[in-house]
């Protein structure tokens, strides 16, 4: 069937603009089509930007890479605290406090009963939880550890 819309010379008028470097909303504009048109037939004669460019920006178009910092995810903080595939003893306290002594840097892990005194553990927190090292991999295990375990 033949298609109306893409003439010879509009063919030639889209390839022509495209090599100029127009965007294909300015193409269409010109030749009287919509943009979707133009980037339809530009697929089908497997034109793109990076053939008309060679696959390069001039120098001064580039913008330098500037790298970003990158976050360290909760998951790999916990594989970091992994334990080790030998039974680890109970964690200590060393500087066990209490509620009011209790600061930001402080593990939060209850190392008494609940009861009149409620002491924390007070040793110094892992980076991005709320416990120490060791209170963190307690708190913090991977679902598959739990297979298994039927709880309630």
């Amino acid at each position: 069937m033949f298609d109306p819309t893409w003439t010879a010379e509009r063919i030639e008028l889209l390839k022509s603009r495209f090599e100029a470097g127009l965007t294909c909303r300015e193409i269409a504009a010109d030749i009287g089509v919509s943009r979707n048109a133009v980037i339809g037939k530009l697929a089908r004669l497997n034109l793109s930007r990076e053939d008309a460019r060679s696959g390069r920006l001039p120098e001064q178009a580039r913008s330098p890479k500037v790298p970003r910092p990158r976050r360290t995810s909760q998951r790999e903080l916990l594989r970091a605290l992994r334990p080790p595939l030998v039974a680890e003893p109970m964690p200590t306290s060393e500087h066990s406090c209490s509620l009011l002594e209790l600061s930001e840097e402080n593990c939060r892990w209850p190392i008494s009963d609940l009861g009149t005194d409620v002491w924390f553990c007070g040793n110094t927190r892992a980076k991005g939880f709320a416990y120490c090292a060791g209170h963190a991999r307690i708190a913090y295990q991977a679902s598959s550890r739990w297979r298994g375990v039927r709880h309630g």
